[in-house]
């Protein structure tokens, strides 16, 4: 097995061992959403959103695009994006933020 590859996606799953973060790409699997949504739905404070979504971004899973004075992120990374979408089907958790 490739080397490179299972350091890659180690690192990749460690980022995403945070409850936190993981919570975060759930939430944005199939939207994106601004800084502000993204702590309301949390309810953590917008400094800590902040670092986790710096930590996800340079992962490469997510990216953001400004939309005047609006950060908006989403999922760029589909192979992420898939391995949680099964986590959720093969758990049967519900990941509607709650």
């Amino acid at each position: 097995m490739d080397k490179k590859w299972l350091e890659t996606y180690a690192e990749k799953f460690k980022v995403l061992g945070h409850p936190v973060r993981l919570q975060i790409v759930i939430g944005l699997l199939n939207n994106e959403c601004n800084v502000s949504k993204i702590c309301e739905g949390l309810k953590i404070p917008q400094a800590t959103t902040s670092q986790h979504l710096i930590a996800l971004k340079n992962k490469g899973i997510l990216d953001c695009k400004r939309e005047g004075t609006t950060v908006c992120y989403y999922v760029v990374d589909e192979d992420v994006k898939a391995i949680v979408e099964k986590l959720i089907e093969v758990t049967g958790v519900d990941p509607s933020c709650k």
